[in-house]
């Protein structure tokens, strides 16, 4: 009779399933390469270097609009020593209920700003991106992916993660994420049963997200394969079944410990059966679909491709993982119908995609020089160092440690604060929660809609109505008789309303800048204020610049007029690209190329990002005769704008006075597939081929 069988030490004990990749089936007649453990100086600098690039890709500045609300409600809860059940931060429901699912997360993270101010909220990013991050690639290790390879999954991961790593619940949630996934899989690989201590992150998660649900799919699938392996006779499987369905049970009754109760853990149902058909939940770019156009620079596509091409080619070898199938197919669904998961999938896919990538490589032979693990440490480095310097020349957003304010109404509110505006406001809901940080608890002065969009469902219904047409406005001006309205200058946030009200003579636009407007009712408390300081002939929309343009290029008078109010625009906020830019045009068509040379590069050091502005420079120097600089002016606007009319036109004529008609020839027709019908760039290409000879 055989004798019992001795169980391996709990940190040799592995699953069936997720061996290491060096006892793959196939992979026997090529020698692996060989492993290298944690404290070799070679894995130490490339895990150091992996780190380095994670951290750079996190530090850029803050632009979202949300963090303004979360640390105004973090800052409560530390000050009334309770998490606000009511809504405190719009006027029109003031006082009502509110399921805050965040205030976990919000109480946190207002440590942070308190004591360190900006550099508060990089260090949560950095310490939270470092913590999920580590925790993840500590749990690929231990599926088997010891080797290098690995790391430049991590790097690509973190790229993706990155785009969710704003100062946001989902950072925290990225931890707790991770931690989740560490327990079962490090019990399914046959360590220590943790399984309880997926209650209290279940009960943290319930207070800082509504993505809570999230933490019961992983676990689901980890259910789901215990329980089938059991039903195929493995009595260990349906014994670990039970004591983690006892564990979700007491996961779930946990969740319920929040000040909201059920309520709060009903939100994401809610969302899915109600509120996601609303139009305003329609409009969040974040709620869409991926946008393939958006996510063709990311790792995303590689990411979506790579993962279930991994997992067939590691069925084919009998490698198959039914968890990790599970979760591919789920998140990423997940993040494909909704862009907000795509942080949560890249952290899910990590640790999977790090351990098909060592078999894979595993699978293969390599160089004999690639033994050497300071020669791989040297590759990772490379990747490492390539990625900074592309890190580095990104401009949108740029890496740098800071608040980008013009991406805020600041001086808008400003304007609200000196000059005693106050009332019924309206607001983009991007804006409410920096306008409720500003003026919080006066409730004379906050915000419409704040950025979860609380109100009424009419008037949520009403407030995408009136972005996009002039009865919709005039149905919700009705309902609440505004005294001002504060627009995001954005186009895809305001939508029409700008341009409904430019046409509306009762409104008059007190303020402009980069970031925002601010119209006031001319008929109202604030009609003398609105008649001192409406602008006469600046829009706040884009409907009305085009012919203002032309109007302004055939009357000398209205274009000084027009000058003086762009000027006032510049000396009422340092954030006025705009305004030079619209200032450039003037000098521009009266031939003063120096002068507005100097304002497109001022526009630029203030939005590197200006529309059209390289283009402009490169016109200026084509007009100097400067055809070597045109071309790289023309290249810094291809590179921000691939499409822009007349470039490749322009780009040909540059060409063609360096005397290089060829290359001159290929971007005139380069433009011609763009527009067929571009006359001057057919005319060019003919007046080319009549002297090219042959």
């Amino acid at each position: 009779m055989a004798g019992p069988r001795k169980r391996p030490p709990a940190g040799q004990r592995t699953h069936p399933e997720t061996a290491s990749a060096r006892a793959m089936p196939g992979s026997g007649s090529r020698p692996a390469l060989p492993a290298v453990p944690l404290s070799d100086p070679a894995m130490v600098a490339a895990l150091a270097a992996t780190a380095a690039l994670v951290l750079l890709s996190v530090t850029f500045q803050i632009f979202d609009t949300d963090f303004w609300q979360h640390l105004l409600v973090g800052r409560t809860i530390w000050e009334t020593r309770s998490a606000p059940t009511a809504q405190l931060w719009t006027w029109p429901t003031y006082g009502t209920t509110d399921v805050n699912a965040s205030w976990g997360f919000r109480a946190l993270v207002w440590p942070f700003w308190s004591l360190g101010g900006v550099w508060g909220l990089f260090a949560w990013r950095w310490l939270t991106t470092l913590a999920a991050l580590g925790i993840l690639v500590a749990l690929g290790r231990r599926m088997g992916a010891r080797g290098f390879a690995p790391l430049a999954v991590v790097l690509m991961c973190a790229l993706l993660y990155r785009i969710r790593s704003q100062i946001r619940p989902e950072t925290l949630v990225a931890v707790l994420l991770a931690a989740q996934l560490w327990v079962l899989e490090t019990r399914r690989q046959g360590g220590r049963d943790r399984s309880v201590w997926c209650i209290p992150i279940a009960w943290a998660w319930a207070n800082a997200h509504i993505s809570w649900y999230l933490g019961f799919v992983v676990t689901g699938a980890y259910l789901l394969d215990d329980l089938l392996r059991g039903r195929g006779g493995d009595a260990a499987a349906w014994a670990r079944a039970r004591r983690l369905a006892i564990t979700t049970l007491g996961a779930l009754v946990m969740s319920f410990v929040n000040p909201w109760g059920w309520r709060a853990l009903w939100q994401p149902f809610e969302y899915f059966l109600y509120w996601r058909h609303e139009p305003i939940f329609t409009i969040i770019r974040e709620l869409r679909p991926v946008d393939w156009k958006d996510y063709g620079r990311s790792p995303l596509p590689v990411l979506v491709a790579a993962w279930p091409a991994l997992i067939v080619w590691q069925a084919r070898h009998r490698r198959f993982d039914r968890v990790e199938a599970i979760l591919c197919v789920g998140l990423t669904a997940l993040a494909l119908s909704t862009q907000r998961f795509t942080g949560a999938y890249s952290l899910v896919a990590m640790p999977f995609l790090m351990r098909a990538t060592a078999r894979w490589v595993d699978a293969r032979r390599w160089p004999g020089w690639t033994t050497i693990p300071a020669a791989r440490a040297a590759m990772v480095g490379a990747l490492c160092a390539g990625l900074a310097v592309s890190e580095s020349r990104r401009v949108d957003p740029p890496v740098r440690i800071a608040i980008d304010y013009g991406s805020y109404p600041v001086r808008a509110c400003d304007l609200i604060a000196s000059a005693g505006v106050r009332g019924r406001g309206f607001n983009n809901f991007e804006y409410g929660g920096y306008q409720a940080w500003r003026f919080w608890p006066d409730r004379g002065r906050l915000p419409f809609i704040d950025v979860h969009q609380a109100g009424t469902t009419l008037d949520r219904q009403l407030y995408v109505s009136a972005l996009r047409s002039a009865a919709g406005w005039q149905a919700l001006d009705a309902r609440h008789r505004f005294d001002y309205v504060l627009l995001a200058r954005d186009p895809a946030i305001a939508f029409r309303l700008p341009d409904v009200l430019d046409a509306d003579s009762s409104w008059g636009l007190a303020f402009i800048d980069d970031a925002a407007t601010l119209h006031l009712r001319r008929g109202g408390r604030f009609a003398a204020l609105a008649e001192r300081l409406a602008y006469h002939h600046l829009p706040a929309g884009n409907e009305r610049v085009a012919a203002l343009g032309v109007a302004v290029a055939g009357d000398s008078t209205l274009r000084s007029a027009v000058a003086a109010e762009l000027r006032r625009v510049v000396d009422g906020s340092p954030w006025h690209a705009g305004a030079l830019s619209l200032l450039a045009n003037i000098a521009l068509s009266e031939g003063r190329y120096a002068e507005a040379r100097a304002l497109l590069e001022r526009g630029l050091g203030i939005s590197p990002g200006l529309g059209r502005a390289h283009e402009r420079l490169g016109r200026i120097d084509l007009e100097e005769g400067r055809a070597r600089d045109a071309l790289r002016q023309f290249e810094r606007e291809r590179a921000l704008r691939p499409d822009v009319p007349d470039l490749a036109f322009l780009t040909g004529r540059a060409w063609r006075l360096l005397g290089e008609p060829g290359r001159a020839r290929e971007w005139y027709q380069r433009e011609l597939r763009r527009d067929p019908g571009h006359s001057e760039a057919r005319d060019s290409l003919a007046a080319l081929d009549r002297r090219l000879p042959g």
